[in-house]
């Protein structure tokens, strides 16, 4: 595999060539899986169950169907275009500077949501180790084992992508192993007949609340993540066949063991608890709480040890992935190109995850609010997808860069797909929107910061190429506080879901349009 002409140089492609290509389809499998499943499975089967009934069955194959639907773009990048931290790079190649390090921005914020991930360990192991925390923040004691547990984190990332992945393995085994237990201890301990019926019927709320389900009851997060094994194709023996394949079954498993916990769940909640319908179930701790009330003491502890692994196994997954990120911003001259330097014995760049594990120890510190702004800024990957739709459609429309249609249909899928990663970004709510959004068009900062004079195309010609993201991310914060999801609901439901859904798909045309004009003018090379 080589880096296209226009990644940034020699230095770039000899970098890139030293990494070890090493995983296959189980290794990128579990990758992916580990990467989807974290410690919100313990929660989302209730909050579905609350917010639709019976009907979030509905909504769990919905989530799949969207995500696959976005994966396929995905896919088709990582199998015509494979190269570490890919994600990362696509935009750059399609769109220009401006939208390059804006996504790549938003990505290097994005490892907020690994720092989230090692507070949610905490917070769980708070139950065995009093004094971790005290009130919502990290005392210094818990702030000393968070740390520990980045230092360690890294230092298993620090060797062979090898020996990455057999760890992953492990822990993957056991992220399937729990919840597989945990719906065969359920149903075997009794369950009610008439679930899917009984208690105001299948839809007892209405099919509307499937929707709201999708979106305010988690589950469509729940199923995001499945983008991590594009970022490893660069060290993947054969990402043409294999990517493919683990990115879908990743996203076939979880779905599986999501739709086998949210039957789990309807069908074992006592009646008692059911008076005042689906609404009324209320559960601080939902399975492990289920099992004590079931006289199922032993699965109990048994998943609260598993809110330990299953977020500290995506959180292990989540410092790999932004290494690979840095490594990718590096060669995009995001960062310095000092941090795209990769081991030569090992293949992992070792400066980028150093530099990780500096940002994570920034943001676990417990400053006044910040908590909450770290773990906003998990969800800013959610760009990702959405420049990747007009990543490829920029590319199928280059005869240079043309992709190899690995994917059928990828004329109608890209811009559904824009569309969907749209939704996904606006039904995060204006709690969150109202700070990541601003904060990820304060990369315009580092965008100017970045720039060398002689090397760069004119500053115009970069804003006008990449005008349609600091529109898109400005028309979203405006819909988003317009909107119903937690926003000021001048835009009833189901309109905002919609005006959102015409709006982007107009962006996504503007958005191919430029990309198209920045690839006929920019210089072969001039990327990186």
């Amino acid at each position: 595999m080589t880096v296209p002409p226009d990644a940034g140089g020699e230095e770039a492609a000899r970098q890139e060539r030293r990494l070890h290509r090493e995983l296959g389809f189980r290794a990128l499998t579990a990758i992916g899986f580990s990467n989807i499943v974290g410690s919100g499975w313990l929660f989302a089967a209730m909050y579905g169950a609350r917010t639709a009934g019976p009907a979030s069955l509905l909504t769990w194959v919905g989530a799949g169907l969207l995500c696959a639907l976005v994966a396929l773009v995905m896919i088709e990048l990582g199998a015509s275009r494979p190269e570490g931290g890919g994600t990362v790079r696509w935009p750059l190649y399609a769109s220009g500077r401006l939208v390059g390090t804006l996504v790549g921005w938003s990505v290097l914020l994005s490892v907020g949501g690994t720092a989230a991930e090692i507070s949610a360990i905490m917070q769980y192991a708070d139950h065995y180790l009093p004094d971790l925390y005290h009130g919502h923040v990290l005392t210094p004691t818990g702030l000393g084992v968070a740390v520990g547990l980045s230092v360690l984190l890294t230092a298993l990332n620090w060797f062979a992508v090898r020996t990455f992945a057999r760890l992953n393995n492990l822990v993957t085994v056991f992220k399937i192993a729990v919840p597989v237990v945990t719906v065969i201890a359920l149903f075997a301990s009794g369950w009610h007949s008439g679930r899917l019926t009984d208690h105001g019927g299948f839809a007892p709320y209405g099919y509307a609340a499937c929707l709201s389900a999708l979106a305010g009851g988690g589950i469509v997060y729940s199923v995001n993540g499945f983008q991590a094994p594009l970022d490893f194709s660069g060290e993947t023996r054969n990402p043409r066949r294999t990517i493919p394949a683990s990115v879908l079954t990743g996203i076939g498993l979880a779905l599986l063991m999501y739709l086998a916990l949210q039957l789990a769940f309807l069908f074992t909640v006592p009646e008692s608890l059911l008076g005042h319908g689906w609404k009324g179930v209320d559960f601080e701790s939902p399975f492990g709480q289920l099992a004590l009330i079931l006289n199922l003491h032993w699965l109990s502890s048994l998943l609260y040890a598993d809110a330990v692994v299953s977020p500290g196994g995506s959180a292990y997954v989540g410092v790999a992935l932004n290494a690979r990120h840095t490594y990718a911003l590096a060669k995009n001259r995001t960062l310095p190109r000092t941090f795209m330097q990769v081991d030569r014995r090992t293949g992992i760049p070792h400066r980028a995850l150093a530099l990780n594990l500096a940002v994570i120890v920034v943001f676990l510190l417990p400053f006044g609010g910040w908590q909450r702004i770290v773990s906003i800024m998990g969800d800013m990957y959610l760009l990702i997808y959405a420049a990747s739709a007009v990543a490829v459609a920029v590319f199928r429309a280059d005869p240079g860069t043309r992709t190899a249609d690995w994917v059928p249909g990828l004329r109608w899928i890209a811009p559904v797909s824009f569309v969907v990663s749209s939704e996904f970004v606006y039904w995060s709510g204006w709690h969150d929107l109202r700070l990541a959004l601003p904060v990820v068009l304060a990369g315009l900062v580092l965008f100017l910061g970045m720039r060398r004079s002689g090397h760069d195309r004119p500053l115009a010609v970069e804003l006008r190429d990449g005008a349609w993201l600091l529109c898109y991310l400005s028309v979203l914060t405006l819909l988003s506080w317009l909107g119903t999801f937690k926003g000021s609901g001048r835009l009833p439901a189901p309109y905002d879901s919609l005006t959102v859904a015409v709006v982007t798909l107009g962006i996504f045309h503007w958005a191919v349009r430029s990309g198209i004009r920045h690839r006929a003018t920019a210089p072969q090379g001039g990327h990186g």
